[in-house]
């Protein structure tokens, strides 16, 4: 069901506001007459090639691929290519341009280097990804994880725990009034659906309430779901992790190693159920037990419980955790630890040794606070991940940008959610093919004299000029031909254009409003100057004004600037939970201009 201010609310509207007929923006009838032989009526192959060149950017465009685009036009505006010249008119070359699969924004293959090790790239991450609405009573179901892998997701989220008679395990929400779901039925939705949108790894991460009997059960679950598909490490201790191209196809597996158990009959049930929770990942739900009054976002806690046993405290650890057997252990791929001490402790690099660490929403602020530089450091080898903070119950997220612009692999977001924070993790994860893993860039990975690492609160020169000039929109009238915004009145379209990313680079601006056309033109220049082009994403969204409410939405997307293609391009449009409309685009036009430092 849509919201107030979608055009799910609308109604039918009276035919005097009709779809009339737009030409061709004037740009793109200049540049046709620019290429079309000596200003002629068609545009041979040979210059729809030199156009591709040097307009678009394709360097490497051949005489083939542009008779097979002009093939592609003319069979699909005329149902035929038999004729006397092999070429394009005016109307045929606009179509062209506005064509979103023959003319995207992106590269549609993966293209980057995926032979580094896997700490070095973005990872598209899911948080509680079982979950199918809210965090406190929706339903544990697998349906949100074949979507979201459907998507391209490449980390999945499951919590699992023991059933009421303690003989099989589930996945829930803990703490919480969520229903279950049965992890077998989970795993085998993975295996079906791991490899749908991409070749490139999918990373399955346990949060572990298990006993070690149920354990063995799971580490049997897993390697006879998987099977060969199951990627085992060489030795307990990782020193480095594989890479995405070495990992195509493999299911990892990344949780906390069980530790060597060392029975003590004096410690109660209470005691190792609150240990549990600590040692958890979404320890703030821990706090929803009557036993857990100490707050874990604070490093010093003095109640006599946390003096006898702290979860940062290595030797206590190993006191109450159960270690499951063999089994279990040597499935773990990628060791999550909570390494003792404070923050900056936690954020110290081992030189022989890789491990993923979890942060909370509200302790990665503080880190990236106090200790950035540590942070930075710490994710060049090792993998950190970052999730929501337990209050978000209705499935919000945090802006993800907090977590890559230090280096963060696993941004970790509610997929079953929506909102603004969710348009910019789709947009980043377009990129590279959409395969899941999108490299990041050098400056993270770099050190400089005296250890100096990227910081991104320092004031940075302008590193490049993005020119974006927004022409027109179509295909309201098809995707809402049966919905209106306005009874009495023709529509009133305008664009948002901006950037998200660094502080310093973040901005938004609008075109007029152009009212009384379905296919409104607006025909206007924005420039962005940009300090981190690397990581920054081009957020467009289009808006129906309107005088006594609130403007409604009418489409979005988000797109890396580094990924843009330059030239005239057809972005798509999507709804406000990022699903692709079929007819909603825009017609724009990037340049980059480079400054000189």
């Amino acid at each position: 069901m849509g919201y107030m201010g979608d055009y799910s609310m609308c109604i039918c509207f009276p035919k005097k506001f009709g779809v009339s007929e737009v030409g061709p923006p004037a740009d793109v009838k200049d540049v046709f007459m620019a290429y079309a032989a000596g200003g002629g009526s068609c545009m041979t192959v040979e210059q729809l090639r030199r156009f591709l060149v040097e307009v678009q950017g394709d360097a490497e465009a051949s005489m083939e691929d542009a008779e097979r685009l002009v093939e592609q036009v003319l069979k699909r505006r005329h149902n035929s290519v038999k004729f006397t010249q092999l070429g394009l008119s005016l109307e045929d070359f606009h179509f062209y341009l506005f064509s979103v699969d023959l003319n995207p924004p992106l590269l549609n293959q993966v293209h980057q280097d995926m032979t580094a090790p896997l700490s070095h790239y973005f990872i598209y991450t899911g948080h509680n990804s079982y979950l199918t609405g809210n965090q406190i009573s929706s339903d544990c179901s697998d349906v949100p994880i074949i979507k979201a892998l459907k998507r391209g997701l490449r980390v999945v989220e499951l919590d699992l725990w023991p059933n009421s008679t303690k003989n099989d395990v589930l996945v829930l929400h803990g703490w919480t009034l969520t229903t279950p779901v049965e992890l077998i039925k989970c795993l085998r939705s993975i295996k079906e659906h791991a490899f749908s949108a991409s070749s490139y790894p999918v990373i399955i991460t346990f949060e572990d309430h298990l006993t070690p009997d149920l354990q063995a059960k799971v580490a049997q679950m897993v390697m006879q779901t998987f099977g060969s598909m199951l990627f085992f490490p060489e030795s307990d201790c990782v020193r480095e992790f594989p890479s995405p191209e070495e990992l195509k196809h493999r299911i990892v597996i990344s949780t906390k190693p069980p530790k060597e158990y060392l029975e003590d009959k004096s410690l109660s049930n209470r005691r190792i159920t609150y240990q549990k929770d600590r040692d958890s990942d979404e320890d703030t739900w821990g706090r929803m037990s009557p036993d857990l009054t100490c707050d874990d976002d604070k490093s010093d806690c003095d109640t006599s419980e946390q003096s006898q046993c702290d979860g940062d405290n290595e030797a206590c650890d190993q006191l109450l955790r159960p270690s499951g057997p063999p089994a279990y252990k040597s499935l773990i791929s990628i060791p999550a630890g909570k390494p003792k001490g404070k923050l900056k402790e936690k954020l110290k690099v081992v030189n022989d040794k890789v491990m993923r660490l979890s942060l909370g929403e509200v302790k990665f602020e503080k880190a990236i606070a106090y200790h950035g530089t540590e942070v930075v450091r710490f994710t060049q080898r090792n993998i950190l991940r970052v999730y929501p903070k337990g209050t978000r119950v209705n499935s919000s997220n945090y802006n993800p940008f907090i977590g890559w612009m230090h280096g963060a692999q696993m941004v970790a977001l509610n997929m079953q959610g929506y909102g603004k924070p969710l348009w910019l993790m789709h947009g980043m994860f377009r990129s590279n093919g959409g395969c899941g893993y999108v490299k990041k860039p050098d400056f993270l990975m770099n050190v400089g004299p005296n250890d100096q690492v990227f910081d991104a609160k320092a004031k940075l020169p302008v590193k490049k000029i993005l020119k974006v000039k927004v022409y027109m929109g179509d295909g309201w009238h098809l995707d809402f031909k049966q919905r209106h915004l306005n009874l009495w009145s023709p529509p009133e379209f305008y664009t948002r254009v901006g950037i998200a990313g660094v502080p310093a680079d973040k901005v938004m601006k609008k075109t007029k409003k152009r009212k009384g056309n379905w296919t409104p033109v607006w025909d206007e220049e924005f420039t962005f100057q940009l300090t981190v082009p690397e990581i920054a994403l081009l957020r467009v969204e289009v808006h129906e004004y309107s005088m006594s409410e609130k403007d409604y939405f009418a489409g979005q997307t988000c797109l890396q600037v580094s990924e843009l293609r330059p030239g005239f391009r057809t972005v798509p449009l999507f709804n406000r939970k990022g699903e692709p409309y079929s007819s909603l685009r825009l017609l724009l036009r990037f340049e980059f201009v480079e400054v000189d430092t």
